[in-house]
């Protein structure tokens, strides 16, 4: 070999040096069958296509790896060396395979999912019933929190999918809008609000103390954003089910999802009020870290959240 060959050999890829692991799996299985025609069926090619793979193998190595005639084809001494190494390089990329299957293993059996609570409480068991039924030996781990939190997870690597309500999507993750919700003014059949004629305007709602959630909340991000402002909470919560509780209990007004309350509205155990001058509709988003699309379980539940 000339030193120009040499020098452009060494600048080329290992990858475009070695043969690929199914022409090395057909030489494998010339030399054990004896026969190229029962080697191709082996390995689930036609015989000029394994012919054309072994003719280009051996262009690549620059050597003859088998002698064909009539009778069969058999290795010449070149072809039994490189025979005996790519046993090995074989042996290497099955256990490669098993360790990566045994990851990936790993990674279905389970499933850590952050949600802020108005998805958690109200959308999500649905879902997870339906993952079970497709997944019954992933075993789902739920943490409830507001959207900051459930940020801070994802970004901690304590989650490996989130849903939150906020406007915007936090810094670091990715995102997909699943579904669109709206909040709703309500409170007890026995408030005066509740015997208005007409709708409440978005500056008086603005000046009244509400029962709220907490700072960090999706739904509470949306309703200062869209009102420009909140008066100090009459009652802060870090739940859904503990704001809604205290409006029917005659508390205060508050603002919940229109998800959480159909039942109470039903019921009349809450009343909607109206609200002129002021848009309460929102995204539900699934969300991720950057550069991390969803993979195994984690995106298989995203795909039911679109069904």
């Amino acid at each position: 070999m000339s030193e120009a060959e040499r020098q452009r050999e060494s600048r080329e890829s290992l990858a475009h040096r070695v043969p690929d692991l199914a022409a090395l799996e057909l030489l494998l299985a010339v030399a054990r069958l004896g026969s190229l025609g029962a080697a191709a069926r082996e390995v689930g090619i036609t015989q000029p296509a394994a012919s054309s793979r072994l003719r280009s193998m051996e262009r690549q190595l620059g050597v003859a790896l088998v002698d064909r005639s009539p009778r069969g084809s058999r290795l010449t001494d070149a072809g039994a060396l490189v025979t005996d190494w790519a046993r090995r390089v074989v042996e290497a990329a099955a256990a490669f395979d098993a360790g990566a299957r045994a990851l990936r293993d790993r990674r279905d059996s389970r499933l850590r999912v952050a949600a802020s609570m108005t998805i958690a409480e109200y959308l999500l068991p649905g879902w997870l019933l339906a993952l079970h039924a497709d997944r019954p030996d992933t075993a789902v781990s739920l943490h409830a929190g507001n959207s900051a939190k459930v940020a801070e997870l994802l970004l901690a690597g304590e989650a490996d999918l989130g849903f939150v309500e906020g406007l915007t999507v936090p810094t670091g993750l990715d995102s997909t809008v699943i579904a669109h919700d709206r909040l709703i003014v309500v409170t007890a059949p026995g408030h005066p609000w509740a015997r208005r004629r007409r709708p409440l305007a978005a500056a008086e709602l603005a000046a009244t103390p509400l029962i709220l959630r907490e700072r960090g909340s999706g739904t509470r991000q949306v309703l200062d954003t869209a009102l420009g402002g909140l008066a100090r909470p009459l009652i802060e919560l870090s739940s859904t089910t503990a704001v809604k509780a205290s409006a029917v209990s005659g508390a205060g007004p508050s603002v919940l999802s229109e998800l959480a309350v159909g039942e109470e509205l039903a019921m009349r155990r809450l009343v909607s009020i109206p609200v002129d001058g002021v848009s309460l509709r929102r995204d539900l988003r699934a969300v991720w870290p950057t550069g991390h699309r969803p993979t195994g379980p984690a995106r298989d539940l995203l795909s039911l959240t679109r069904g």
